[in-house]
Order: C-alpha cells, then structure tokens, then sequence
C-alpha cells in the first residue's frame, strides 16, 4: 500500500511566495537583538530573496527555445 501524496493549487507563484516570506523574515529580523541568531534570519531573507531572482530568471523569455 503506498501512501497518496497531498497535490494543492498554489495561488501565487513561486517568486512572490519567495518576496513574502523574504519581507516576513527581514520584518522578524528587524524584531530581534544583534547576534547570530538575527544574522540566520536575515541570511534566510537574502537566500530567498536571490532564489526568486533565479527563478524570474529560469522562467525568463530569452532562456525559451525558438519556435
């Protein structure tokens, strides 16, 4: 018996899901003391921040073969 994987419709798309959670945690960030933990948090927000760049970026019209 395998299990059946739970499939949902998003209703934004990855980049803007990636820049919500980006402000959220710059937002939490700015919440915080100095220290490493606050230093995760904004590193959270900058990964995210350049994986939306690279997603624009992959889905980009120049990257599509000729028709």
């Amino acid at each position: 018996m395998s299990k059946r994987r739970r499939r949902f419709k998003h209703t934004q798309s990855l980049k803007e899901r990636l820049g919500v959670f980006a402000r959220l945690m710059r937002e939490r960030a700015a919440l915080m003391p100095f220290g490493a933990e606050k230093a995760a948090t904004l590193a959270k927000a900058e990964q995210a921040e350049r994986a939306a760049n690279v997603e624009g970026w992959a889905n980009s019209r120049e990257l599509r073969p000729p028709e």
